[in-house]
C-alpha cells in the first residue's frame, strides 16, 4: 500500500474485466455508486471518484498468461487525507495474495 494518492493516478490491475466488477462493490464499502460500460462514479463524500478501465493484451510469461487491466483512478474534491482514507480500505479489498 502507498503513503500518498495523487488525485489522478493510473493503475494496472491483474484480472478480468469480470473478476474486477465482482470486487468492485466490497472494495467501495458502503459508497453509492454507478457504473456505466467502463465506467464507474462513485461518491466519496466529500468529492467523487472517477473509475475508467479498459482491458489489456495478457502479460505472457513462458506458458502462464496472466489477465491485465488498466485503471484510472481521477478524484474530485477530496483532500490527500480523504484519498489515502478511501485508498486504504479499496487496496486492502483488492489485494490478492498467492500461494
Amino acid at each position: 500500500m502507498q503513503s500518498f494518492y495523487a488525485e489522478q493516478f493510473d493503475r494496472e490491475m491483474s484480472c478480468t474485466e469480470a473478476e474486477w466488477l465482482r470486487w468492485l462493490p466490497a472494495a467501495l464499502g458502503d459508497h453509492a455508486w454507478q457504473a456505466d460500460g467502463a465506467t464507474a462514479r462513485v461518491q466519496v463524500m466529500p468529492g467523487a471518484l472517477q473509475l475508467c478501465w479498459r482491458v489489456l493484451d495478457p502479460l505472457r510469461i513462458a506458458m502462464v498468461s496472466m489477465p491485465r487491466l488498466q485503471v484510472r483512478f481521477m478524484f474530485e474534491g477530496l483532500d490527500d487525507a480523504q484519498r489515502y482514507t478511501f485508498m486504504q480500505r479499496f487496496d486492502l479489498y483488492m489485494q490478492r495474495g498467492g500461494g
